[in-house]
């Protein structure tokens, strides 16, 4: 099994060094993982980082890959938080300045705001949010491609007071993974909802999931969203499963931003 999504000391979010995850994910069998720490450019709280070292980070991933050589391999890779406007000439920069191996496209802020704090959701029911959440992915992906899967797709439900109904945003919704297909792109399984406690609602859903599918989307990795060693390759075995009782015949790793099918 591959972990797509782990974090480390160079995410605002985690003091955990890359040696440490590494290790917990060898300690689990895991074959392949990639770091993808935080680069969230305009962030949208006064007083949080949104820089990261890009030559450290990728020197550091570069020096742990080799110390685990034969034993885990290793992507470098990024997680870039995206706003539209000026912010994505920061986010294409960050995007093309390094040699990645794979580049996750994430959005912790829509609108100027941030979500996980709640300022995205005040004066709106959560349907109204969803929408507004929505038509900004659509907005900002049609003026972006430096990406190879769009992060915790549905991420907005993680920190909305309520979940949206299906029938709210639905349109929108398949209009983003048409946009996402037609690029070339994919989406990951973030199994990390399994930490939120969100039960069945999962990240995505298996009602995205299925549509995405029967769209013809074939691009998905799966990834455990850890920040701490003892989060690294949690529910990962969920995702895998999933796709297979989905239907999907393949799941994805990238080298170079190039994909790699793998037979489930």
């Amino acid at each position: 099994m591959k972990d797509y999504h782990i974090h480390s000391h160079f995410s605002a979010d985690s003091n955990a060094p890359m040696a440490d995850m590494a290790s917990a994910a060898e300690s689990l069998g895991i074959t392949e993982i990639a770091f993808t720490d935080h680069y969230d450019p305009d962030y949208a709280i006064t007083g949080w980082p949104s820089t990261l070292d890009f030559a450290a980070n990728v020197r550091e991933m570069e020096e742990t890959a080799a110390a685990f050589r034969g034993r885990l391999s290793i992507r470098k890779g990024i997680e870039i938080g995206l706003q539209h406007g000026a912010t994505l000439d920061k986010c294409r920069a960050a995007a093309r300045g390094q040699d990645y191996d794979f580049i996750i496209a994430s959005f912790h802020c829509a609108e100027g705001m941030e979500l996980s704090c709640g300022d995205f959701f005040r004066g709106r029911t959560a349907n109204e949010a969803a929408r507004a959440f929505y038509i900004y992915n659509l907005e900002t992906l049609a003026d972006y491609d430096d990406f190879d899967v769009i992060g915790h797709i549905n991420g907005v439900d993680r920190y909305s007071p309520q979940l949206p109904t299906h029938d709210a945003y639905w349109d929108l919704f398949e209009e983003l993974l048409r946009l996402i297909i037609d690029k070339g792109r994919g989406i990951e399984i973030n199994t990390s909802s399994f930490r939120y406690k969100m039960g069945d609602h999962t990240t995505p859903t298996t009602d995205m999931l299925k549509l995405y599918r029967s769209l013809g989307g074939e691009i998905v990795t799966v990834g455990s969203d850890a920040h701490l060693p003892h989060s690294v390759g949690d529910h990962i075995d969920w995702g895998y499963d999933k796709l297979r009782e989905l239907g999907f015949k393949y799941y994805t790793s990238f080298e170079q931003r190039k994909p790699i099918f793998h037979k489930l």
